[in-house]
């Protein structure tokens, strides 16, 4: 049986502080100790219309259940599972059962403790379906957990599988107390019982949410600040003035055509790094046209998507292949990119029957707008073959309720996922939580799920290899370009690192520098 331990983590991370420490200046070195206290205003272009952490949808959502809510584990910057609420884990011989020893001592936001019967609780309410919580299917293929005592929580799996602890990590598998789960879930829509770094103060969804140190949080070292403010400015211009002006210290996402203007900006820190997010145009294959594969092929060879790197993001990113996975992954498998063919692309359509050509809407939500974006470039891209798109955008609000997960063509937008089995599972198998191209392959759905189950490196990474090619050949969704994540940070602003997910932040990693305005 192998086990991870807290204190494996402590020793590498004190090991590279000590010797990052010696390899500087005495006053570098000196003012790399985070120091505590103060308020981090952070800005993010939507409102955090979901405080639920089981139900959270998108990245401003993420961010305040970050600072709200544990986990078991979270995910480090290098995509591994690093000990939360669990100290330890260990598992079985065939990988069937993981043990999970939780840390003692640790209170909830309302002064009770947490034990392993909130631990059960809470993953009882994730696997509830009318609980429809993203993770349902994205924490593994757990058949049963329980609470041998009150420290020890046992995951039973129904099938082998590696990656519990990073899927564990996920953004929506927090950590609530076991009252709340049984009977009272409405109640986390506008108050905050976790045990994060981080409690809540104020929570209005379309303008501000307000936290505050949690003194009573596991690790007493952090959070290093006070307060922090997550202010909402739809406007992304309005937004990159706030941080260029002072009034803000954090972009948490910042837009490519905002990028250069932050970076040739004084006292702004511009923030870039490679990661598998994307855009995606839906294709729903349960619907006419896009139920024929030869429409779907058509369409995805009008694409240049070089082009689309510089229009799009500007020159932010790498082409997409119509896979979820870029090559940030580990599985990631390398084929011949996808180019333009529009004679071939007419005569696909001919087959399927539109030799005129045919006209479709496609749909975009305003948030963020690059969404827009790569559905022009569709549109303008697709029309020498003769297809002729109406573009739409609408309101994010207005998308989710109306669009998402329902129309059969529209613009998605998505994280980087901590596993290639977490993107296929999130958006493409045939159980996926966010099944939107309704493709439902019994093939695909084969190799993903023996990949799952296997340790057998060289057998998973032919499996995934496999998925690939199937989603680049069938089409049922057109990914055409990753983007590079964005940010940007006033200069004081310390210990803060885009992570390539996406949805990861690590606030209580931040402490604020020399400089830093002082605010109540």
């Amino acid at each position: 049986m192998f086990t991870f331990a807290e204190t494996d983590r402590r020793r590498f991370i004190a090991g590279a502080t000590a010797l990052g420490a010696l390899s500087l200046p005495l006053g570098r070195a000196l003012a790399a100790v985070p120091k505590r206290g103060g308020t981090l205003r952070v800005s993010v272009d939507q409102a955090v219309t979901k405080l639920n952490p089981l139900q959270t949808r998108v990245n401003c959502e993420y961010l305040v259940a970050e600072l709200l809510y544990s986990g078991l584990t979270r995910l480090g910057v290098n995509m591994a599972a690093e000990p939360d609420l669990a100290r330890s884990w260990s598992y079985n011989a065939d990988l069937t059962e993981w043990t999970f020893t939780l840390r003692d001592g640790v209170l909830f936001h309302d002064g009770t403790p947490c034990t392993s019967a909130d631990v059960v609780a809470s993953f009882e309410a994730i696997l509830d379906p009318k609980t429809a919580s993203p993770a349902l299917q994205n924490v593994g293929p757990i058949a049963q957990v329980t609470a041998p005592d009150k420290t020890t929580v046992v995951f039973k799996l129904s099938a082998p599988f590696a990656d519990l602890p990073v899927t564990l990590a996920y953004t929506n598998a927090k950590i609530i107390p076991a009252a709340i789960a049984k009977s009272g879930l409405a109640r986390l829509d506008q108050q905050a019982v976790g045990t994060g770094p981080f409690k809540l103060v104020s929570f209005e969804p379309e303008r501000l949410v307000v936290v505050a140190r949690n003194d009573a949080f596991y690790d007493k070292a952090r959070p290093y600040l006070d307060r922090i403010e997550v202010v909402v400015y739809p406007d992304t211009t309005a937004e990159g003035s706030a941080l260029i002006s002072g009034d803000t210290d954090l972009m948490s996402t910042v837009q490519p055509t905002e990028y250069a203007r932050l970076k040739s900006s004084d006292g702004v820190n511009a923030l870039r790094v490679p990661s598998g997010q994307f855009c995606n145009i839906i294709l729903g294959c349960n619907q006419k046209p896009f139920d024929d594969v030869r429409v779907r092929k058509a369409l995805a060879l009008t694409i240049d998507r070089a082009t689309m790197v510089d229009f799009v993001v500007e020159g932010y990113g790498t082409p997409g292949n119509d896979s979820p996975l870029s090559s940030a992954y580990r599985f990631y498998a390398d084929q011949p990119l996808a180019k333009p063919d529009i004679a071939q692309a007419k005569q696909l359509l001919a087959e399927a029957g539109y030799p005129s050509g045919l006209t479709a809407t496609l749909i975009a939500s305003d948030k963020p707008s690059v969404r827009t974006q790569l559905a022009v470039a569709v549109r303008e891209m697709a029309k020498p073959a003769g297809f002729t798109i109406d573009v739409q955008t609408m309101p994010h609000s207005t998308y989710l309720d109306q669009v998402w997960k329902k129309g059969p063509f529209y613009v998605g937008f998505y994280n980087m996922q901590a596993t290639a089995d977490a993107i296929f599972s999130l958006l493409f198998t045939s159980t996926a939580a966010w099944n939107e191209t309704h493709w439902n392959n019994a093939g695909f759905d084969k190799l993903v799920g023996e990949a799952r189950t296997t340790t057998d490196e060289a057998k998973r990474r032919a499996l995934y290899a496999d998925a690939q090619k199937m989603m680049h050949d069938e089409v049922p969704s057109i990914i055409p370009v990753f983007f590079d994540l964005l940010g940007a940070q006033r200069d004081y602003v310390m210990g803060y690192r885009l992570h390539p997910r996406g949805a990861v932040f690590r606030l209580d990693y931040v402490s604020l520098g020399e400089g830093a305005p002082k605010r109540g």
